[in-house]
């Protein structure tokens, strides 16, 4: 079954269950590109933001980073997408990112920023379809894949019900599960999502972590920056940063991984497991 056929049968299967119901439909992502940072130094004006590190986020994998305000974490999140100039060494698959183009590495890596810039007017649906434009020839109409993708990408986040209103007319959780449908959409091996629960309510919430388990599940790499130390400690791999360092990288089971939550967050968190999950209280 080719790309366009399988989309249109995710999208048959969601009709027939209604509305705006989570597809679970198997994803084929094709192979995941392996995307590794090596920073020397990233500075922000006359600051020193980021010190010596290195991340090479596991495809088949989530990747949460943790820390404190302040700590660096979506400065790294940005370098890692190459959003940001730095010194040190970007790859994806083992090339420098430079040698790429720009649509073939936007096919590789989605990306999911804060408070991301949209046109207003444009509907729900037309936001969503700007997630396609990698895989569309320069002013070559959308496919019927295109259309396809979109859809199936906006029952995921149950916002395939307001495809029709303007973005500026949504509230702030309806506004961020459109602009995860844009990064869904493209289908890219490697998601990239700064504070993706922004505005999300805790079903909502619980949403997001199942559809990083489906992508996590066909393959692909996620990497998340996150402040819901809860939903973090549900990824396979905690990245703990503060003072523009990485501290600690390990699982969210592992006792140094907490002994590293406790330090950088002052000795001021719980963590004890409830039924079978690990959580952080703040005590």
């Amino acid at each position: 079954m080719n790309d366009a056929a399988r989309f249109d049968e995710a999208a048959r299967r969601a009709a027939v269950l209604g509305g705006d119901t989570l597809v679970a439909e198997p994803l084929d992502l094709g192979p995941v590109a392996a995307l590794r940072i090596g920073l020397q130094s990233l500075s922000l004006g006359p600051r020193r933001v980021l010190q010596p590190l290195t991340l090479a986020p596991a495809p088949g994998a989530w990747t949460a980073i943790v820390g404190p305000n302040g700590a660096g974490k979506s400065t790294l999140l940005r370098a890692l997408a190459g959003l940001l100039p730095f010194d040190g060494s970007l790859t994806l698959d083992g090339r420098p990112w430079s040698s790429w183009p720009a649509k073939a590495r936007a096919r590789q890596v989605a990306w999911l920023g804060q408070n991301e810039a949209a046109s207003e007017d444009l509907t729900a649906y037309d936001v969503a379809m700007l997630g396609r434009l990698p895989h569309q020839p320069w002013l070559s109409p959308a496919s019927a894949a295109d259309h396809a993708a979109v859809e199936h990408a906006m029952r995921q986040t149950q916002s395939w019900d307001w495809r029709d209103r303007a973005l500026g007319s949504l509230s702030g959780g309806e506004r961020q599960r459109v602009l995860l449908a844009r990064a869904l959409a493209v289908r890219a091996g490697v998601l990239l999502m700064d504070e993706p629960l922004a505005h999300l309510d805790p079903p909502h919430q619980s949403d997001w972590a199942r559809l990083v388990r489906e992508r996590v599940a066909a393959g692909g790499a996620v990497v998340s920056v996150l402040h819901e130390l809860n939903v973090a400690l549900q990824a396979d791999t905690m990245v703990v940063m503060d003072g523009g360092r990485i501290v600690h990288e390990g699982a969210p089971h592992e006792p140094a991984t907490h002994d590293a939550l406790q330090r950088v967050f002052h000795h001021r968190l719980l963590i004890l497991q409830v039924q079978g999950r690990w959580v952080a209280l703040n005590e």
